[in-house]
């Protein structure tokens, strides 16, 4: 396999877990209406639940794939992904959509875990950063294309196409690599599935500075990431009426995504990956703190301002998102990478072992990240922030947010 049909493997393997999150964001409200979902912020389930699993589930496949090798693991992992696709056709009720969306991310978490710890067994230092930019950017294809792809499959019929298109566009994926992926995994590096083993992984990485930081450090962003994901629906449809031209909107911060991922593999190399990760996070975080102080501002300029620009307040949003998740497109492929650094084998482990069951504590935070949205984006909320201005902290990371938001709401 060469190097350019490896990258694109690798990336539609990773990208398995946004087709199941971002094509179905037009479909939420018709779910939510087909199965009797009362609240809009319940449908935000769908998304949260799949994720839940998906984060409790790469505990695990870090072990397996040191064990039993890297295909097998994979490959049964997209076999639970694609059954659980085709069994949500058939469900009767939200509650067992939601079951099958965790067991859903329970398969897709294989392709997250064991594809990074593959392009770890073949390359190393900068040259894994730029690779890993390059699978990024391939990837970043799918968020921008998929929510228009479940606008189209759902003129054809209605939600349950969508999964079924899921599950065709797995099936295809799990055929390239059972034929194509072979078994990256030294036999010398084969490491037994022991509770002592996995808890000294465990312990290895808590009690490395480098990992453990790097590790809180993504929980964050990654929260913010998805808090935004899990809303995007509500707040581009139900507050901006965008309707069929929401896939748009939602493609613009893909696409500055997938470009910053771009420029990260070009960089990475001349200015290091601790250079571009933590001025890549210090953009990411100075954008938002001036969105989160012009919306909290209550002098009559910013107001006199804010009415001057209501006609086109949406533009404003999406370029705000824009530049703000640009930041964060660039810091991820070298967070990962700085994550993966440390020298762990000069505490006795074997070098594959540097990059194990480091993302599931991010993801955990991921998932929680709904619930900032949950609190903050009920109905009340949404239309009180119409009448003021569009809600423009309500993708920032962490509760802190939510907490001054809510003082915001209670003084005011």
């Amino acid at each position: 396999m060469g190097k350019r049909e490896f990258i694109a493997l690798a990336a539609f393997l990773m990208a398995v877990n946004s087709l199941a999150i971002d094509i179905m964001l037009p479909a939420l409200q018709q779910i939510g209406a087909s199965l009797g979902v009362e609240s809009e912020n319940h449908r935000q389930f769908v998304v949260s639940t799949y994720l839940l699993g998906f984060g409790c589930a790469q505990l695990f496949y870090g072990p397996l794939s040191d064990r039993f090798g890297r295909r097998t693991p994979l490959l049964i992992g997209l076999v639970i992904y694609i059954l659980s696709a085709i069994s949500i056709v058939f469900v009767p009720s939200f509650a067992g959509l939601l079951a099958l969306r965790f067991v859903q991310g329970v398969g897709s978490a294989a392709t997250r875990v064991i594809t990074v710890s593959i392009v770890r067994d073949i390359y190393g230092g900068r040259q894994m950063a730029e690779v890993m930019s390059l699978i990024m950017m391939v990837f970043m294809i799918v968020p921008v294309i998929a929510p228009g792809t479940g606008q189209i499959v759902m003129f054809f019929g209605n939600w349950h196409l969508i999964f079924l298109f899921i599950a065709a566009m797995a099936i295809a994926i799990a055929v390239w690599a059972y034929l194509r992926l072979p078994e990256t995994l030294h036999p010398a590096n084969v490491r037994p599935f022991t509770a002592r083993s996995i808890f000294g992984a465990f312990k290895l990485v808590l009690t490395n500075r480098i990992a453990l930081c790097y590790t809180i450090a993504s929980t964050f962003i990654f929260g913010a990431l998805f808090g935004f994901i899990n809303s995007a629906q509500q707040v581009y449809v139900g507050i901006y009426d965008l309707g069929v031209y929401f896939p748009f909107a939602f493609a613009g911060v893909a696409i500055f995504m997938s470009l910053s991922s771009f420029f990260n593999s070009r960089f990475v190399g001349k200015l290091g990956m601790r250079r571009l990760s933590h001025g890549s996070l210090i953009g990411f975080i100075t954008i938002n703190t001036i969105w989160l102080i012009v919306q909290m501002a209550s002098s009559d300029a910013i107001r006199s301002v804010h009415l001057l620009l209501r006609p086109c307040h949406v533009p404003v949003r999406l370029d705000r998102l824009e530049l703000q998740f640009a930041g964060h497109g660039a810091a991820r492929p070298c967070r990962r990478h700085r994550l993966l650094r440390p020298r762990l084998h000069e505490h006795g482990w074997r070098r594959p072992y540097r990059r194990r069951h480091r993302p599931g504590l991010r993801w955990h935070c991921a998932a929680d990240g709904r619930r900032l949205f949950h609190r903050v984006d009920h109905r009340a909320d949404l239309r009180a922030d119409r009448r003021k201005g569009p809600p423009l902290p309500t993708a920032e990371p962490g509760r802190l947010t939510a907490g001054l938001l809510r003082i915001r709401d209670f003084t005011t």
